[in-house]
C-alpha cells in the first residue's frame, strides 16, 4: 500500500486542520504505529500523584487527557469503518466534555490507559491496512460535516501530537 495522500480541503471539516496539519510528512500510518510509544516516553517515570495534575482548576487531569484521547481514538476508527464500507447514515457528534465526566479515565492508571490506547491503535491500524483504494477515497457523515476516510489516520495522529505537546508543554513544563 502506498502513503496515503494528505487530506485537502474537502476531505475534512476546517476545524480539523487543527490536527491534520500537525502530522510531519511521511507515511501517516507509520506516524500513528509510533505515536502511542512517543506518549509513552514523555509520561515514563511519571509519579503516580502528578497523574491527577491540572495545569488549570477546569482542564482535565493528566489521566483524563489520555481517557480523552482514547475515546477519540474510538469514534474516529468506528467512523473510519463505517465510511469505508459506504454505510449512508450520518453519525452523531462526539461531546468530549461529556464523555470525560463519564469515562472514570481518572480512577485509572496512566500505565493501564496507555495499555488500552496500545491496543485500540493496533486494532486501528489492521482495520486501515485493510482498506483497498476505493475505501479510502470513501465519504461519510458525522458531526454534519463530510470526512474523506483517508483524512481520519491524519486526524487521529495530529489529535495524539497535539495532546502529547499539550501534556509536555502546560502538564510536565517541558
Amino acid at each position: 500500500m502506498l502513503p496515503l495522500s494528505r487530506p485537502t480541503a474537502d476531505d475534512a471539516a476546517s476545524y480539523y486542520f487543527t490536527y491534520i496539519d500537525q502530522v510531519p510528512e511521511g507515511d501517516v500510518l507509520a506516524i500513528l504505529e509510533n505515536g502511542v510509544a512517543e506518549t509513552r516516553r514523555l509520561l515514563a517515570g511519571l509519579e503516580r500523584e502528578k497523574e491527577h495534575h491540572r495545569y488549570a482548576p477546569d482542564k482535565w487531569t493528566i489521566r483524563e487527557v489520555l481517557g480523552h484521547v482514547i475515546d477519540a481514538e474510538r469514534v474516529f476508527g468506528y467512523r473510519a469503518l463505517h465510511f469505508a464500507r459506504a454505510q449512508t447514515a450520518p453519525l452523531p457528534s462526539m461531546e468530549q466534555e461529556e464523555f470525560a465526566a463519564l469515562a472514570g479515565a481518572d480512577r485509572r492508571p496512566v500505565a493501564e490507559l496507555l495499555d488500552e490506547l496500545d491496543l485500540l491503535r493496533r486494532s486501528h491500524l489492521a482495520l486501515f491496512r485493510s482498506f483497498d483504494a476505493e475505501a479510502w477515497e470513501r465519504t461519510g457523515i458525522a458531526s454534519g460535516v463530510t470526512f474523506r476516510v483517508r483524512a481520519i489516520p491524519f486526524i487521529l495522529a495530529g489529535h495524539e501530537i497535539h495532546h502529547r505537546r499539550g501534556l509536555a508543554e502546560r502538564y510536565l513544563g517541558r
